[in-house]
């Protein structure tokens, strides 16, 4: 059984902090638990990142194997941790068993789904243009590339889920898969489920026989420590998921370093739901019902919830609101992740009432931090008149956008901020109408759901976990799926190279049996 230290970890070193202390609190109770957490001070933070940037040069030319045992080993070593990883975690969030051992297979799923990206090599994107000597009017070198790791990334665990995005997270996973060593700024409502998770990762290190400085953990309130880390040289990309306000703040440290960097943070989305006209007249009950168990599941706490509907006034939205807010009105009062997450919430609902009419609410919480659902309504012309009502309430609340045809649908999904996702509630007849959406949606969103509901990832090689500016800060990527390790890589080419100097993707025996593209034909993989 792991036991707690309240420490952080350096490499292989626990290291007592100096600054203030953080503390876990059970959200559901509001008790206190051990141990306290006292946060780094600048010259652990350094010490920490010296040792990932002495460590980078030998992880990074790991072999595919060493590389994808290692992400393996990880894994082993969190289910190892059995119940008492789940049972903190438990503690520490106010999540039920059930979400969190389903948290837990995800986190260990999404490692073994880098190993195999890893072995396969395709991430390495290897492109060889053989030298052409008699070549007119001017002959071609020879050219050859691949992708490589960035260096130490920094990444910062989310409260909403304090595995599958926290310490040994995809973040932490395609940035190990790149070849890159992480340090990993720790969040303060879950402090022991990450040191747990930080001993699993450490075991695994050393099982590997890895240079220390791969991984190390760091614990600190407020933002010094996370500003620190930002700002240190030897990191070059952030990982981040959380509020607006952190992942500026982040973006303005990075960008305002002698050598700025990238910071890729999920920061904001309300993940707007079209209700289409024939799917709203065909089925406005079961739709009802349908979207407020995804707004309430794990409280509204989901990166994905549907925060904002939008359909065409008439009898078919009636009775979509006349179900939905039965199914609100009687939903029960859940526990939020912390009593700041609690108290953002009651903030942002208030912000509602002024801005939207209130049309159901949910059973009042009797103990702890504890929301109740809420839903609003609103004309679609004062909608588009009003900036509040665009902004992210973390938690189980939603608008109803009431538009008086398909014009002023269209113009309110043209309003939208970028979201990381669209759904669309459609039957056959409205084809048409979801085509002319499309465009438009494609613009504003990373994912476009049919007749589904946009809680729940999958963690896969297709998905696509990002989007347009505030959903994330860089459009052109996703944390989730494999394709979440093109963040932490870049290209380098070797121009006219000796074979014996060119690392194995790029040499001509293709050692390691990964697909090529050689001469601008595809050389399979001939493993």
């Amino acid at each position: 059984m792991s036991s707690l230290k309240g420490q952080s970890l350096i490499g292989q070193q626990w290291i007592d902090g100096t600054r203030k202390e953080i503390r876990a609190i059970n959200p559901a109770t509001g008790d206190t638990l051990d141990p306290s957490y006292k946060g780094c001070s600048e010259g652990d933070v350094e010490k920490a990142c010296e040792l990932a940037r002495s460590a980078f040069d030998n992880y990074r030319e790991t072999s595919l194997d060493a590389r994808a045992t290692f992400l393996e080993t990880i894994a082993s070593e969190i289910e190892a941790l059995g119940d008492v990883l789940i049972e903190r975690a438990m503690a520490e969030s106010g999540l039920p068993r059930a979400r969190l051992e389903g948290e837990r297979g995800r986190t260990c799923g999404q490692l073994r789904l880098f190993a195999g990206v890893v072995r396969s090599g395709e991430w390495l994107d290897v492109r060889i243009d053989p030298s052409l000597p008699d070549r007119q009017p001017v002959p071609r070198a020879d050219l050859r590339q691949r992708h490589i790791a960035v260096g130490p990334v920094a990444v910062f665990g989310a409260s909403n889920f304090p595995l599958a995005f926290s310490v040994a997270g995809g973040d932490t996973a395609s940035a190990l898969a790149a070849g890159c060593p992480v340090i990993v700024k720790a969040h303060s409502a879950h402090p022991g489920t990450s040191e747990l998770v930080g001993q699993a990762v450490q075991k695994a290190i050393s099982r590997c026989q890895l240079p220390e400085g791969v991984f190390s953990l760091l614990f600190g309130s407020g933002r010094e420590v996370g500003q620190a880390l930002v700002a240190d040289p030897n990191i070059q990309a952030v990982g981040f998921t959380g509020s607006r306000a952190g992942g500026m703040a982040l973006m303005a440290t990075a960008q305002t370093r002698p050598q700025p960097i990238p910071v890729y943070a999920e920061m904001s989305s309300i993940n707007p739901v079209f209700i289409l006209p024939e799917a709203l007249s065909a089925r406005a009950k079961a739709l009802g019902e349908g979207f407020v168990g995804s707004l309430n599941m794990g409280a509204g706490q989901f990166c994905t919830n549907p925060g904002l509907v939008i359909a065409i006034k008439g009898d078919g939205l009636k009775t979509f609101i006349e179900a939905a807010s039965v199914a609100v009105n009687e939903s029960a009062a859940q526990t939020m992740l912390t009593p700041g997450i609690h108290q953002a919430y009651e903030e942002g609902i208030a912000q509602l009432r002024v801005n939207a009419r209130e049309i159901a609410c949910g059973r009042p919480g009797e103990k702890g931090y504890q929301c109740q659902t809420a839903l609003y309504t609103t004309p679609a012309v004062d909608f588009l008149s009003s900036a509040a009502l665009q902004k992210e309430v973390f938690g189980a609340a939603s608008l109803i956008i009431e538009c008086s045809d398909e014009k002023e649908m269209q113009q309110v999904a043209q309003h939208l901020e970028g979201q990381l996702t669209a759904t669309l509630q459609m039957d056959e007849e409205d084809m048409e109408l979801a085509r002319t959406l499309l465009p438009t949606l494609e613009q504003k969103v990373g994912r476009i759901l049919v007749n589904g509901w946009p809680t729940g990832v999958e963690v896969c090689h297709a998905m696509v976990h990002g989007g347009p500016f505030p959903a994330t800060s860089d459009t052109r990527t996703t944390s989730v799926g494999s394709a979440s390790i093109n963040r932490f890589l870049r290209p380098i080419c070797y121009q006219d190279m000796p074979m014996t100097l060119l690392p194995e993707a790029l040499k001509d025996d293709n050692p390691l049996k990964i697909a090529r593209l050689v001469d601008g034909k595809r050389e399979h993989n001939t493993a």
